[in-house]
């Protein structure tokens, strides 16, 4: 039997903030266009499809559902439904996104790296309105936080999100920290 506990791990991160004059909108649609959609409750059936339940099948769904970024849009979360009930009139969104396959070439050496795949960026709209700004914390600190031999793979999805970030603003992407 497992012996309750908890325990603290501190670790250092790096937060990417893109700013750019392109406008909320413009920069939302080209995420929109460079992301794929997930239809998660539609992988059994379509799995089911394709000859059953299976890796091969289930990548091929997944394939399917990528966006030319190779990422596939899980969730949004749209702040700005509630924040003007605060007086605040920019419109911030949040992007929860990823791709399985890529998830899985660091969760199948530790699970808990399944906390920070798929990834997440918020879109602010400057205070404006002429511009915004993109922000996110950087994967490969977050997933390989207590495991260092996680860091290739996980430095790989960094570049990945750097570049699709990259596209959507206009802005060249600095290179990560060592």
């Amino acid at each position: 039997m497992t012996e309750a506990r908890a325990t603290a791990t501190t670790f250092d991160g790096q937060r990417i903030r893109i700013t750019t004059p392109r406008p909320f909108d413009d920069v939302l649609t080209q995420l929109r266009q460079l992301i794929g959609t997930a239809a998660i409750e539609q992988y059994p059936g379509a799995m089911q499809q394709l000859g059953g339940l299976n890796r091969e099948n289930f990548e091929t769904v997944v394939r399917r559902q990528l966006g030319p970024s190779e990422f596939m849009l899980f969730h949004e979360i749209n702040h700005s439904q509630w924040l003007p009930m605060y007086g605040v009139t920019q419109r911030v969104l949040r992007l929860i996104f990823g791709n399985p396959i890529i998830a899985f070439t660091m969760m199948r050496d530790d699970l808990t790296a399944g906390l920070f795949a798929p990834v997440e960026v918020l879109l602010v709209e400057d205070d404006k309105g002429e511009g915004c700004t993109v922000v996110y914390d950087l994967p490969s600190a977050l997933i390989a936080a207590e495991d260092p031999s996680l860091l290739p793979a996980a430095r790989a999805l960094d570049n990945k999100l750097n570049v699709l970030i990259g596209g959507a603003t206009g802005v060249p992407m600095p290179a990560p920290e060592e």
